[in-house]
């Protein structure tokens, strides 16, 4: 059994790690940390994990998480940073999910998460962990940057069509909705229920951190610049975030069935991917609980806007789910394990 740890569990991306983690055949949670509730059992903050863990919230120290063969960072940004250097140097692999390795361009990460980076030399080492993109390389890594939610809904979408060259790069729009879980679990006005209940607004407009993030990553898709709007909303909805993606075919380019089987053959071999037929609307409640994002393609009144709809849960393909796939890349296991899950309904 591989032995994992995970620092800031009292989260819902801790938790959900948890949760998942809980019934992987090859894994074992060994440590999980937390500053502000050390010595609480796990039954204790989350009571849906009574009898599945018999452990106890800890300190976060390195000697501790290096008896780990992999740590997750489940952590505010900033935080693993810190860590990360010590662990890696002791033979531990780390997956950061949060934010601290994302981005390659160190000044862009610090105008948009406001502070220094503390171990800038070892960005250009990290991979970014989009199985899907870089599953090759990421099975021989050591440290793994998990993509954020809204950068994975956006990028599954526009990739195949970047990838082929059939779109028009510099007029790309990324419309969004989350729930409210990714604000995450600390107490703020608005994810009241009375706030965010019966509601919906747009929020981020003139810029958002994964705005750097997913343009980054779609330039290196694209060879170059690539024009992005992206507007995240807020839903009333716990989990989920739905993706609508709008670009410009380029002209004389090919049928929608064509391209629909161009989305098919690039998504083969991803076993979280699923193309549904043209046509088909997904929604956030069809991939609850999963690592599945389901997309589908249509181009309205057969003109040259294609509109893409790709739908994940936000905790578990956007967050824990995509982190336990990349651990099981990185520790030479079945990537699909303990992941073979069937979303919940209703």
């Amino acid at each position: 059994m591989k032995k994992v740890a995970i620092v800031g569990g009292t989260g819902y991306t801790g938790v959900e790690l948890l949760r998942l983690l809980a019934r992987h055949p090859h894994v074992e949670v060994c440590a999980i940390t937390s500053r502000s509730e050390a010595g609480k059992s796990v039954a204790d903050i989350y009571p849906s994990l009574r009898g599945e863990y018999h452990l106890a919230f800890t300190e976060p120290t390195t000697a501790t998480l290096a008896q780990a063969d992999l740590v997750f960072f489940a952590t505010p940004n900033g935080v693993a940073m810190k860590q990360v250097p010590d662990l890696l140097a002791s033979g531990t692999k780390v997956i950061d999910l949060a934010a601290d390795f994302r981005i390659q361009d160190i000044d862009i990460w610090s105008h948009w998460y406001g502070m220094e980076h503390a171990c800038s030399e070892l960005v250009t080492q990290a991979i970014y962990g989009l199985p899907e993109v870089n599953k090759s390389v990421i099975k021989s890594a050591s440290l793994v940057a998990n993509p954020g939610c809204y950068p994975t809904a956006v990028q599954l979408g526009l990739l195949p069509l970047i990838e082929q060259g059939l779109i028009d790069t510099q007029y790309l729009v990324a419309d969004c909705k989350s729930g409210v879980s990714g604000a995450g679990r600390g107490a703020a006005v608005g994810s009241l229920l009375c706030e965010a209940g019966d509601s919906f607004k747009a929020y981020g407009v003139a810029g958002h951190r994964h705005l750097p993030e997913i343009k980054e990553r779609l330039s290196i898709a694209s060879g170059g610049p690539v024009g992005l709007t992206f507007v995240p909303h807020l839903a009333p909805m716990i989990r989920g975030i739905h993706a609508t993606l709008y670009a410009r075919l380029i002209s004389g380019q090919q049928s929608l069935e064509s391209i629909q089987a161009k989305f098919e053959s690039r998504y083969i071999d991803h076993p979280f991917v699923d193309v549904m037929p043209l046509g088909s609307h997904p929604e956030t409640r069809s991939v609850r609980g999963s690592n599945i994002c389901r997309i589908a393609l249509h181009q309205p009144q057969g003109k040259d806007t294609l509109v893409i709809l790709s739908a994940i849960d936000n905790l578990v393909k956007g967050a824990a789910g995509q982190a336990i796939h990349n651990m099981n890349l990185m520790l030479g296991l079945e990537e699909t394990a303990g992941l073979d899950i069937v979303p919940l309904a209703p």
